[in-house]
């Protein structure tokens, strides 16, 4: 196949990782040459429930076998896009209850930033340096990384940058302003938690101006940092938020979240004020919807700031690891350099273990494994990245 992928297959770096999968089960993925891969990465965060989960994989093949795509969304009520609807709402603050599904949490970072131009009638968009928030043009434009954007300009006008967690830029939220974007937890930056309060401040300000707090979860949300959301460890609830990547435990989904208030003038002049062939996609929703059953009638979420410690004490003291940032199973390993990481991420891969980079922090590598992986799997990963240094 290797020869096809690079012949026929459009790339998006000069060296993919280029694994021949086979199949994937639980925490791990299996080659075409029997190879027993244990994933650290959990395809960035998405499989939330590991590989193959069987509730997830057989709420798919019943939902296959009653019907797919049948409308676009919001035409026809279907059951599995509903009740995942009304599943998300219960997990979420009363003022968070009207949900649009889409396909991907880019997709849910387009429709977040037009219903907060539509609600306010402003233009001007606020996100954070080093952000990432998706790479169509309009996501692009309130990722504050130029050296990814400047390929692709002119992006959206109307966008400026603030530090994330320094406070005097704030200020910079004003009375033009439609909303401010931010990941409640910087994910490509280096997994960098809010500070002080930082949300909330943010908050705060956007309340004395008119403007829209956007908090993105695709990466924090259903579990991955402790809580199920993540913004419910920092004290602040958002206008809108953004949801992605776990929600769907493994296939692509995507959704904003506001109050009916805000969500109802995406009806009306104009009326169709997002449209999605596909969002909601019964099959996919029937996925999430699984996904989100499993993990709150379980003790997965109770047991994730556990294996963050069980992952800490085993790492933290090697001298080569500078740092390890970020919560719950949301972690990022900061090296000594750039050259360490790209080093750690190889061999790891030659000795069975898959990890990987951080968009625009060099000297970071990835641990965001499935919520589901053991004790055992964890100790076994962690030996592994410790005779990978130590070497």
């Amino acid at each position: 196949m290797k020869e096809d992928f690079f012949k026929y297959q459009a790339q998006t770096s000069p060296h993919p990782l280029a694994l021949e999968i086979a199949h994937a089960k639980g925490s791990y993925i299996y080659d075409t040459k029997k190879n027993k891969y244990l994933d650290f990465i959990a395809g960035v965060s998405a499989n939330s429930l590991g590989h193959n989960h069987p509730k997830v994989s057989e709420a798919i093949k019943q939902q296959v076998d009653q019907y797919t795509h049948v409308m676009v969304y919001g035409e026809f009520i279907q059951k599995p896009s509903l009740e995942l609807c009304k599943k998300l709402a219960a997990t979420l603050p009363e003022e968070l209850s009207s949900v649009y599904l889409v396909n991907s949490g880019t997709e849910a970072t387009e429709g977040a930033i037009k219903l907060a131009k539509r609600y306010t009638g402003r233009s001007q968009v606020i996100a954070a340096k080093n952000a990432y928030h998706g790479n169509t043009q309009g996501a692009m434009s309130v990722c504050g990384a130029e050296e990814q954007n400047r390929a692709y300009r002119p992006l959206i006008p109307g966008t400026k940058f603030i530090q994330f967690n320094n406070e005097t830029s704030i200020n910079n939220i004003t009375d033009k302003t439609a909303a401010v974007i931010l990941e409640t937890i910087q994910g490509g930056a280096g997994f960098i938690e809010p500070q002080n309060d930082y949300l909330k401040k943010v908050k705060k300000r956007c309340q004395e101006v008119g403007a829209l707090l956007i908090l993105d979860e695709i990466q924090t949300g259903v579990g991955r940092t402790g809580k199920f959301w993540g913004f419910q460890n920092y004290g602040v609830t958002p206008d809108i938020f953004i949801t992605g990547k776990g929600l769907g435990g493994g296939m692509p989904i995507g959704a904003f979240i506001s109050s009916p208030n805000l969500m109802n003038c995406l009806k009306e002049r104009p009326k169709l004020g997002h449209i999605t062939t596909f969002g909601g996609h019964p099959v996919v929703a029937a996925a999430a919807l699984a996904t989100i059953k499993e993990i709150t009638t379980s003790n997965i979420i109770s047991e994730v700031l556990r294996k963050e410690q069980l992952i800490r004490s085993i790492l933290e003291k090697h001298p080569k690891i500078k740092e390890i940032r970020g919560r719950g199973l949301m972690l990022a390993l900061i090296l000594e350099s750039s050259e360490m990481a790209n080093q750690l991420v190889i061999a790891s891969l030659k000795k069975e273990l898959i990890l990987f980079w951080l968009l625009f922090e060099s000297k970071a590598v990835r641990v965001t494994p499935p919520l589901t992986i053991s004790d055992e799997e964890i100790k076994k990963g962690c030996e592994i990245i410790i005779s990978i240094l130590n070497s």
